[in-house]
């Protein structure tokens, strides 16, 4: 679109800036990206690099802790149509993942008293939790990884894709569940990074992939490491266009923690806000299974989407110890996918709940902390409060009980077998949504809890909904519930929980018993319902038709929920069933569901927005320079980004 000249549209809207923008410091410049056609210019831009250092030192006298800048290398460019990718097997590995816990087990049990878990209640509504549009078939382990456990199911929803990830392989869907491209290993995607890291050609599992709706960009992730954790690495990848299999990726390597090159980043956990990509890591040494505390970053969003920074963009990090964390760990950042932007300035939320020294403890309490990241002085970037960390505000919840034992995690029974299965019930679960309604915001959570009836069970889902609005922390959630459809006597577990742009809310899980094979359902609430409740009940997904009988219980780790960008109403979730009774055969399933009541609107990009928050900004091109100067309406700060030459002329 732009050859030397400037539409009239474009010229109206900077000259109503001028004046604005005579006043503007120039300041180092983040690329902003998006698909219409008035950022088409942003191919040729030129970037000015995020510094990068070991640690960025506090003013003197100032008592705040001082964030690290993390060098991610790349970006490397993957160009080829990932259908043309050479086939790279997957890292070799036992039949299971290695487990790594906050607290070692055995444990003592706790001398207080069972959980005080409120009983889902009956209403006078009739139950009438929509059936599924449609389900297909996920990848299965022998498509993935060879029989590896657990299989870490993720996925997410595009305008027209889906892409699934498991342990070792990702593949990609059209909407109505064809193959677009078939299951390929993360060492086969990430190859593009050469041998220099692990990425290349040593990934291991706990995937994750999320699209970005303010950017209509792709973005997978996995951890690698070589057999003897001597060094471990975050690699991610971050689409060039929204077509995830002909539009070219940017690649990137990030060291866990570069000044202990042997501890793992575990468990990576992702959110999606305007301002930058953010992650969590359990940390773990490799060698000893240490917990050696949990490091949070913001990667430079706008970076990795333009593949600029050079020569490479820097992640704002903190580490926060054991001693700081208690019996906390997995905190989860906060993802927004529907409904308003998160208003100018707003901090990244991550939340967390503990993970009790001993099993049978009643917990009452949520952490949150807030993440502001400041790419352009990383100095004033801060996590929690003051040195330690501390959260910024403890929510106080309905007591509940941890889903393990004094000597296991491996508590959901099965239909015909001995063989019992892991709970995951000490942490929250992802994703973490953020929501923001008319100037309503809410942040909503879920987690397995233990019943304790008797204390054996059955476990539980329970549901958290808080009201964050003006950028507090609440004292109490707005609603909570433990579900477990009125006492119904089925384990349910590994929930993941999303709201369309109404507020209505669905939960995704997994359902077992001593005499039901381990099932995919879901059940929700209408935002009218009475509060505390999932009104509208329960459906089933997926009935499994079979168990697994391996010895080692690993079952998840996670599933997802989220909502199609497109409509804003559709419900999309991904979790494990067995369709045969097998060691370590396992299946996966991919469903959509919505409410009728939910009418479908197009979420449309606004025209000029350069820093992908939903609303225009204001712009001046500068002909001289050749900079293209904008008014970031997500904080307000200005930015530029460079195209055009001194003779480009305004027509």
């Amino acid at each position: 679109m732009f050859k030397g000249k400037l539409s009239l549209r474009v010229v109206l809207i900077f000259a109503g800036a001028a004046i604005i923008f005579a006043v503007f410091i120039p300041v180092t410049a983040l690329m902003m990206s998006g698909d219409s056609k008035e950022m088409a210019a942003l191919a040729n831009q030129t970037s000015r690099p995020i510094p990068v250092a070991t640690v960025v030192p506090d003013g003197p006298g100032v008592d705040k802790p001082m964030p690290e800048i993390l060098e991610m290398l790349g970006p490397f460019s993957e160009d080829r149509n990932l259908k043309d990718l050479p086939y790279i097997a997957p890292t070799k590995k036992d039949d299971e993942d290695k487990i790594f816990r906050r607290h070692i087990l055995p444990q003592t049990k706790s001398p207080l008293p069972s959980d005080p878990v409120q009983k889902s209640r009956k209403t006078n509504q009739p139950e009438a939790m929509p059936t599924p549009l449609a389900t297909f078939a996920g990848m299965s382990s022998g498509q993935a990884c060879g029989g590896c456990l657990p299989p870490d199911t993720d996925g997410d929803v595009g305008p027209n894709n889906y892409i699934q990830s498991v342990n070792s392989s990702f593949k990609i869907f059209n909407k109505s569940g064809a193959q677009l491209l078939a299951p390929t290993t993360y060492n086969s995607f990430f190859s593009a990074l050469g041998t220099s890291t692990p990425c290349g050609n040593q990934n291991d599992g706990d995937g994750v992939v999320f699209y970005d709706h303010l950017a209509d960009r792709w973005i997978i992730s996995d951890f690698a490491f070589p057999g003897n954790f001597a060094t471990n690495y975050q690699c991610i990848g971050v689409s060039k266009a929204g077509d995830p299999v002909t539009g070219g990726w940017w690649l990137y390597a990030m060291q866990i923690d570069p000044a202990n090159p042997t501890w793992l980043g575990d468990y990576p956990k992702f959110g999606m806000w305007p301002d930058a990509y953010y992650m969590s890591v359990n940390l773990f040494d490799g060698p000893t299974s240490a917990f050696e505390g949990v490091r949070v970053y913001a990667l430079p969003r706008t970076a990795m989407i333009n593949g600029t920074g050079s020569p490479n963009p820097g992640a704002v990090t903190f580490a926060l110890t054991p001693a700081t964390l208690g019996d906390a760990y997995s905190l989860v950042p906060a993802s927004f996918r529907n409904g308003n932007a998160p208003p100018a300035g707003r901090p990244e939320y991550f939340m967390a709940v503990n993970s009790s020294t001993n099993a049978g403890t009643v917990e009452n309490q949520v952490f949150t902390w807030k993440f502001h990241a400041d790419f352009m002085t990383p100095a004033n970037s801060t996590f929690g409060l003051g040195t330690a960390h501390t959260p910024d505000g403890t929510v106080t919840v309905a007591g509940f009980v941890d889903a393990f034992s004094a000597t296991s995690t491996l508590l959901v029974p099965q239909n015909g077998t001995t063989r019992t299965l892991d709970t995951l019930g000490d942490k929250l679960m992802y994703p973490l949504i953020y929501q923001n309604l008319g100037g309503v915001e809410s942040i909503y959570a879920t987690q397995t809890v233990n019943n304790n009836q008797g204390g054996t069970g059955p476990t539980a889902i329970r549901w958290y909904q808080f009201n964050t609005t003006a950028n507090t922390i609440p004292a109490t959630p707005t609603q909570q519930q433990t579900y477990n459809n009125a006492a119904d006597g089925l384990w349910r577990w590994m929930p993941s929980i999303n709201v369309d742009r109404q507020g209505n809310m669905m939960i995704g899980y997994a359902a077992s018993s001593g005499t039901a094979e381990p099932s995919i359902r879901y059940a929700g609430r209408l935002a009218g319902d009475p509060i505390n409740t999932l009104a509208q009940g329960e459906a089933v997904m997926q009935t499994g038709a079979g168990h697994q009988t391996h010895s080692s219980g690993h079952w998840g780790d996670y599933s997802t929920m989220f909502v199609d960008p497109t409509d804003g109403c559709t419900f999309w979730h991904t979790n494990e069933y067995y369709s045969a009774t097998s060691s370590a055969a396992w299946n996966t399933r991919i469903g959509n569901f919505k409410f009728p009541g939910c009418t479908t609107t197009s979420l449309q990009k606004a025209p000029f927005d350069f820093d992908n928050d939903g609303k225009t900004d204001i712009s001046i091109f500068r002909p001289g320079s050749g900079d293209w100067w904008y008014l970031r309406s997500f904080d307000g700060g200005n930015r530029a980004f460079q195209f055009g030459t001194s003779t480009d002329k305004l027509v």
